[in-house]
């Protein structure tokens, strides 16, 4: 059962955020990415403090995610990662993931910063659809909630412990 986002507002992130999206699966991708902004900008972020990097693949993700979170300018509140990656008859969509999310994963831990993983594997296009285009749906909307809320907190605990 899809879980339909929480529409509350969301104070936006003291610091700029990132998104890295994938051109695989364009149409989905989009669909996210668009949910995504439309998060952030009624936040009341400024367009500038949202930097947007695309590649061609979820696999190249965690490669551009590594190279933000060692920028000193800006320094990012939180990054959203959008892919959408669709089984097929073999592993390789499940191992792209997999690869995908454990550096992630690590890159977060390593570095602090909250990286938001919102790279779909789905096992078919009706899947992708519900997830990426469906605005009651829309994971790209629920990734940009959680960066928001993540960043904040995030920036909290660094002046609350004196950690920055």
């Amino acid at each position: 059962m899809l879980k339909e986002i929480n529409a509350d507002k969301i104070e936006p992130s003291p610091m700029p955020v990132g998104i890295v999206a994938s051109e695989y699966n364009e149409l989905f991708v989009q669909g996210m990415l668009d949910g995504a902004m439309t998060v952030l900008l009624e936040s009341g972020m400024l367009e500038e403090a949202i930097h947007l990097v695309r590649v061609p693949g979820a696999y190249e993700i965690p490669l551009i995610t590594s190279k933000m979170c060692h920028s000193r300018h800006p320094r990012f509140g939180a990054i959203i990662c959008l892919g959408v990656v669709i089984q097929g008859e073999t592993q390789h969509a499940r191992l792209i993931t997999e690869a995908a999310t454990h550096e992630i994963t690590r890159q977060q831990a390593q570095f602090g910063i909250p990286i938001i993983h919102e790279i779909l594997l789905v096992e078919s296009e009706d899947q992708a659809r519900k997830r990426c285009l469906d605005p009651v749906h829309n994971r790209g909307a629920e990734a940009a909630q959680t960066a928001l809320k993540m960043a904040r907190l995030s920036h909290k605990i660094n002046q609350d412990y004196l950690l920055e």
